[in-house]
């Protein structure tokens, strides 16, 4: 540039946008200003020259003369030296800089020259997204919705806190981490089919945290790009495990009412039945009988071996029309004092038909003493009648020589007890402590819903219902009710 004359010069320092001020080196008294200097602190350059430090700095201690000088020294000794000064304008304006000392030997003198711009407005928008930022880490970390941002791999390439804390894990653990690890089979396809499509996709989805537990979270996933830094697939989730237990525990109630229905509209059709049948069948035996007196001794041995043979089958019909209506008559609807032995008495004949049936071996074995309960006859027989039928089913698919269930009843302490025992395949197949969830069942044709029914009703008496395994083999379920010392009906 050394076609340029020192007029030149001066108009390209006139021209910038930094201001300029040039101190002497060694008294640091102001030599000359910038036009752009000369603007933002509202002087002329002969108003500039005589002022010293105090008249054109901040009032803050960290502005005071001898930390303005020493700054200025810095620069003479090591060459550079930047600093946050305050400057005061004519019209006493404190003006926040940023500013840079540069020792520049001229060939008259060595001078400084100071080169700052205002950064107040650049301050407080700083500020403002500082403060900004830190409540954003506040919500996003107090946040009940996870986020996660995905690649197209499926690889996590941001994480909230509240994401990991919803997976029992840290951010750290998270970051460039295959969230595939964290699902199950059925949302690693979910999840395949929403990036795959890049559209937003709402579903429920299961997520293994790194405590190993299973939880349902509600969540959307849709494609976005944030400058070129962030793009992908944003995840948002939050927990409903308890929505979706209190939606199975719904499911599961209404199963067993309409369980409860169908065993009401069953014993209201036995009634009706038995009603019916108990006349045709009185006056079937009556016409035998009469049939028998007319032809007397005239007629053959294999006759009247064929009428007695036929009335012994109409009482036994008669004799099973008089079990189910003792089982299924209701003297009331609420609770009554009753013997647990007398209840299970009622339903021996029934278990022996199916046991039978089934070619399975059945012992009842009541107790000698009386087991007052208060309780609705009906609904604790049915439970009587679940856990014997499961028992002989079970026994059903083992050889002829293995198969033997036992019924009991006893006092055990302040309760009466009732026990099923079976030698078949036990607790085993069912995960621990979901024996009675309604889900779990061993039969071709059951839903399960048997013991889940059962369980309920034990627990409304106020008693409990229990399954152990059965040592060597099978299992041993326990029901067990409160003993009342009331006497009389």
């Amino acid at each position: 540039m050394a076609d340029l004359d020192v007029g030149d010069h001066l108009r390209l320092l006139q021209s910038m946008k930094y201001c300029v001020l040039v101190h002497d080196a060694a008294t640091k008294e102001i030599l000359w200003a910038n036009r752009a200097a000369c603007e933002l602190l509202g002087f002329t350059v002969d108003e500039l020259r005589p002022l010293k430090a105090p008249d054109m700095s901040g009032n803050a201690a960290q502005y005071r003369r001898e930390i303005g000088v020493a700054w200025l020294q810095d620069a003479v000794d090591s060459g550079e030296s930047a600093t946050e000064w305050c400057y005061r304008s004519k019209s006493g304006e404190e003006i926040l800089t940023e500013a840079i000392a540069v020792k520049v030997d001229l060939s008259s003198r060595p001078v400084v020259m100071v080169q700052f711009r205002d950064i107040a407005e650049e301050k407080a928008v700083r500020r403002d997204l500082f403060r900004t930022e830190g409540r954003l880490r506040t919500f996003l970390r107090t946040l009940a919705e996870g986020i996660v941002v995905l690649d197209d791999d499926g690889t996590v390439a941001f994480a909230s806190e509240s994401a990991a804390t919803l997976l029992r894990t840290d951010v750290a653990d998270l970051a460039d981490a295959d969230f595939a690890d964290f699902c199950d089979t059925a949302t690693r396809g979910l999840l395949r089919e929403a990036i795959a499509s890049r559209a937003q996709h709402h579903g429920r989805y299961r997520l293994r945290g790194r405590d190993g537990a299973l939880r349902w979270y509600a969540g959307s996933c849709q494609h976005i790009e944030l400058e070129s830094d962030l793009r992908g697939h944003l995840l948002l989730f939050h927990d409903i495990s308890e929505q979706v237990r209190a939606e199975e525990e719904h499911r599961r109630d209404a199963q067993h009412l309409n369980h409860l229905a169908r065993y009401n509209a069953m014993g209201d059709m036995a009634m009706a039945i038995a009603h019916e049948l108990s006349q045709p069948l009185s006056a079937a035996c009556n016409f035998l009988a009469g049939v028998r007196g007319r032809i007397g001794g005239s007629a053959g041995e294999s006759v009247l071996w064929g009428l007695d043979n036929a009335a012994l089958q109409i009482d036994r019909a008669a004799q099973i029309i008089r079990s189910l209506r003792r089982y299924v008559v209701r003297l009331e609807q609420s609770e009554q004092l009753a013997d647990l032995n007398d209840i299970v008495a009622d339903c021996e004949y029934f278990l022996q038909l199916r046991a039978k049936d089934r070619q399975v071996g059945l012992s009842v074995e009541l107790s000698g003493e009386p087991l007052p309960v208060r309780c609705e006859q009906v609904l604790i027989g049915q439970v009587v009648l679940n856990l014997g039928f499961n028992a002989i089913d079970e026994m059903a698919r083992w050889p002829a020589a293995q198969r033997r269930v036992e019924v009991a009843t006893r006092r055990s302490g302040g309760h009466a007890e009732l026990t099923v025992t079976d030698r078949g395949e036990g607790l085993a197949a069912i995960p621990a402590g979901r024996v009675f969830d309604g889900v779990f069942t061993s039969k071709e044709d059951g839903n399960g819903i048997g013991l889940a029914l059962s369980h309920r009703i034990i627990t409304r008496h106020g008693g409990h219902l229990d399954a152990t395994d059965n040592v060597p083999r099978g299992a041993v379920f326990t029901a067990t009710l409160p003993l009342t010392a009331e006497s009389g009906r």
